[in-house]
């Protein structure tokens, strides 16, 4: 065990404590009673595992890389000299002392101290600067008093300073720190083990140097900046893994999920990787309320038997599915203008409302008095919806108007409307004129009586439609209604220009309720349902709109729920929260969920998909802590089973897949056919 440790095992820490805890361990687990614990302080290191530079990076003095101009600074004799002497201290038998291993380490560490610097320096350069122009000026900087060895040492007290500060900056440069990994033939790890840091991109600027986030975009090709920290360190582990190594990480379980999966796991998908064990949610042991995805991933094919969920399957997804695909949905053309969000009006001065608390909003009684007075205005005024008077009302109806000049001159809103834009000078234009930090903000400023965003796009598309299709951009349960075209809806709508029970059948069915949940991004625990991301990429039964079975279920059900409303004298959240609860046992909500399964069943087997079954149960929506909860009502969703929720959302995955492609091929066919085109 003790030559086991000293000779093959590694360990990176950003916390100095955890590294000498864990040097500890080792010297307990090993029974190396005779020999200090610093037996193993060549491989187990302080230093951030995320932030360090490749030697190529390191000769160029440049984050990017490019040709080297270190050039006569001795680095490769300076890993040489390295590397020799580490042989010694991990092939050293019991006859070498302490003494003797502290002096060889010490003789290593020196040999590359240089080096080291001139890597910490590149660094230093990025975080020391805002902006591109910035960073290349500190690194000039650096870059000259690299030639002066006072300067260098000048600079090294700074670095080493910074090391331990409240926000470290400790960079560590795997391939100069463990040369005789990187030496060997086939250079990299074998393998790497552990439980990364979680944390939100929020905590990430919070917990580290200022541009931390920056750099993790500029170490991590085609990253997002809302991914998870562990999506980093998993491409790290892959990075640094050798042709056949591989790793096994605990991480948070949305792994799989959004920006943190599109970062982490496509990436090593699509780069080489192969997962070929998983299992996605793991209760972390003791009261903690977590639960944890463990993954398996090789650097190349890998083979033998592939486990998710201790069951053998074929492949393992990005998705962390047993089938489909592994890339980013794409956005479908044949969805290309059917979702828009609502005029964003900033500024509510602009609206009728007596239920404002805040002062800003109009009586109703003013705007009644100004019809009255004037019945043009009646043009420029329309009833005001949002997501309130969609989720909470049994009819949906709105309680609130609001002024709407659409993008009309100043002059001909003053001549036409003189009461209606006194109103708004008054109540909307002194908080518009403090929006001067950037061109848009300016622009609002100057046109104060529109609308931040009119939103002309949404409703030239609904002109002359009877009515149009509803959900709220943030909510529990992602419950749409059909409303009357004559309104203003707020930006915290979705619209959707359909009037059909057929659309509303595939918009409110599980499938496309459980794809925008896996692919939207959330709201504390609600959903925050984002057109690209869950209606552009979501690929729709053949002739969805006006399919036959589609629209008899989606009729029966929508008509059912709006009587059910109506009779209970409660608007969809109340509905959908007992529609969820599990002590709930009204007939009436059963019959309910009774019609939700046969819109269910219409849409797959439009799809084609009999085999799908369709029974639903009710599960915790998230593990709980009983101690927390107590009496609470707990969070229930009546809904599939995982494993049929994960088929099905493999299966749209694999559909959205084939017509992207599809889409692809006659894009570039018809690109082709068109001799300007293809010119150009």
């Amino acid at each position: 065990r003790r030559l086991v440790a000293q000779r093959c095992l590694y360990g990176i820490d950003r916390n100095p404590m955890a590294v000498d805890l864990a040097k500890v361990s080792l010297w307990l687990s090993t029974l190396a009673r005779d020999h200090p614990f610093t037996f193993v302080d060549h491989a187990f290191r302080h230093g951030d595992s995320l932030l360090g530079l490749t030697r190529r990076q390191i000769e160029a003095l440049h984050w990017q890389g490019g040709q080297p101009i270190l050039a006569g600074f001795g680095v490769r004799e300076a890993l040489e000299k390295a590397s020799a002497l580490r042989r010694r201290i991990r092939e050293a038998d019991d006859t070498v002392t302490d003494e003797q291993l502290q002096k060889l380490w010490a003789g290593a560490r020196d040999a590359v101290a240089e080096v080291r610097l001139f890597g910490d320096l590149t660094l230093a350069a990025f975080f020391e600067g805002a902006k591109p122009k910035e960073r290349a000026e500190r690194l000039a900087s650096y870059q000259e008093a690299i030639l002066t060895r006072e300067a260098r040492q000048r600079h090294a007290g700074e670095i080493e300073a910074r090391r331990d500060g409240e926000l470290p900056f400790a960079p560590f440069h795997w391939e100069i720190e463990f040369p005789e990994v990187f030496e060997r033939e086939n250079p990299g790890f074998d393998a790497f083990v552990g439980n990364p840091p979680f944390a939100g991109k929020n905590n990430v600027a919070a917990g580290n140097a200022a541009g931390y986030p920056g750099w993790l975009k500029e170490l991590h090709a085609e990253s997002h900046g809302n991914a998870d920290l562990v999506a980093h360190f998993y491409r790290r582990a892959f990075d640094l893994l050798r042709k056949g190594g591989a790793f096994g990480l605990i991480a948070t379980n949305t792994i799989a999920q959004g920006d943190t999966r599109s970062s982490g796991l496509r990436w090593i998908c699509e780069h080489g990787g192969e997962i070929y064990r998983a299992t996605k949610r793991v209760k972390w042991p003791g009261e903690a309320a977590v639960v944890v995805s463990v993954v398996h991933a090789s650097k190349g094919e890998f083979v033998g038997s592939r486990m998710l969920d201790d069951t053998p399957v074929d492949q393992i997804t990005a998705f962390l599915f047993h089938q489909g695909v592994s890339t980013d949905p794409v956005r479908l053309s044949e969805n290309a203008g059917k979702s828009y969000v609502g005029s964003y009006v900033l500024g509510m001065g602009f609206t009728f409302d007596d239920t404002d608390k805040k002062g800003v909003a109009s009586p109703l009684a003013d705007m009644h008095r100004l019809v009255e007075a004037n019945p043009r205005n009646r043009e420029v005024i329309f009833p005001y919806i949002g997501g309130e008077e969609v989720n909470t009302s049994p009819t949906h109806a709105h309680h609130r108007y609001v002024i709407n000049f659409g993008e009309r001159s100043e002059a001909e809103c003053r001549h036409n409307w003189p009461d209606l834009i006194a109103i708004v000078e008054n109540r909307v234009r002194p908080d518009r004129a403090k929006l001067t930090k950037n061109p848009i903000g300016r622009k609002r400023a100057k046109f104060w009586w529109h609308y931040g965003s009119t939103a002309k796009e949404l409703y030239a598309a609904i002109a002359g439609m009877g009515r149009v299709l509803v959900v709220s951009c943030v909510g529990q349960h992602a419950a749409l209604a059909f409303l009357s075209n004559n309104a203003v809806y707020s930006h915290a709508m979705i619209v959707f220009p359909f009037t059909t029970y057929a659309a509303f059948c595939a918009l409110q069915s599980r499938p496309h309720e459980f794809w925008a949940r896996f692919l939207g991004s959330s709201m504390k625990d609600d959903l925050r349902y984002t057109p690209s991301d869950c209606f552009e990429t979501f690929p729709f039964p053949e002739g969805w709109q006006t399919h036959p079975a589609l629209e008899s279920a989606g009729k029966a059900y929508y008509t059912y729920r709006a009587a059910l409303m109506v009779e209970n004298s409660e608007g969809m959240t109340t509905t959908y929260n007992r529609f969820h609860d599990y002590y709930e046992t009204d007939p009436r909500i059963t019959k309910l969920r009774d019609l939700h399964a046969a819109m269910d069943r219409a849409v797959l087997d439009a799809y084609g998909w009999t085999d799908v079954p369709t029974d639903c149960e009710l599960f915790l929506d998230h593990p709980i802590d009983e101690a927390t909860w107590g009496r609470k009502r707990k969070p229930y969703r009546y809904r599939w089973p995982d494993s049929v929720r994960d088929e099905v959302l493999a299966r749209l995955l694999a559909l959205n897949a084939d017509r992207g492609a599809a889409e692809a091929r006659a894009g570039a066919a018809g690109h082709a056919g068109n001799p300007r085109l293809s010119a150009g």
